[in-house]
């Protein structure tokens, strides 16, 4: 498996080499079904989508490790145009935040993809636990979850680069 930057387990892009260190997904719904939409809370309130577990060995260095997390949440807006908050926190901490307006029209849109990626840098070892949630940010207008939702994590070692020598 490679991107841009030559990921993959023991693949290399020029004098980096890279180890998939683990690989974790879930996906708690596999399908848009508006008929069970999950209310979005609003905030401060947050509704968990997914929880992960990624194990970073003791052999792996801090410094070049990292964690590419990638989400799928499917929503509706129900009333008037919410603002969405997706976050992402490594064992309670946020490290991640993007926002994402949904409309409630039904001449335009009825369901939303949302889709993003975080990266998580210096990871250290242990075992880590990922959670994925969202939450409304808009008092007087309400979404709803409707699915699919995904959530996957791999964690990547990079073994070598001349640039750190």
């Amino acid at each position: 498996m490679r991107n841009d930057e030559g990921f993959g387990s023991g693949s290399h892009s020029g004098d980096r080499t890279f180890e998939i260190v683990d690989y974790q997904a879930t996906q708690p719904r596999d399908n848009t079904n508006d008929a069970e939409p999950q209310p979005i809370p609003h905030s401060p309130n947050r509704l968990t989508l997914a929880t992960l577990i990624v194990t970073i060995p003791n052999s792996f260095h801090k410094r070049n490790t990292r964690v590419e997390l990638i989400a799928t949440v499917g929503v509706e807006g129900i009333t008037e145009t919410s603002q969405l908050k997706f976050r992402i926190f490594r064992d309670g901490s946020q490290i991640f935040e993007a926002q994402a307006g949904v409309e409630s029209d039904p001449s335009s849109e009825l369901f939303y993809i949302e889709t993003f990626q975080a990266i998580d840098t210096n990871v250290r070892s242990g075992s880590h636990t990922y959670v994925l949630t969202v939450e409304n940010a808009t008092p007087c207008a309400e979404a709803a979850v409707v699915g699919p939702i995904s959530f996957s994590a791999l964690a990547i070692e990079r073994k070598s680069d001349k640039s750190d020598d």
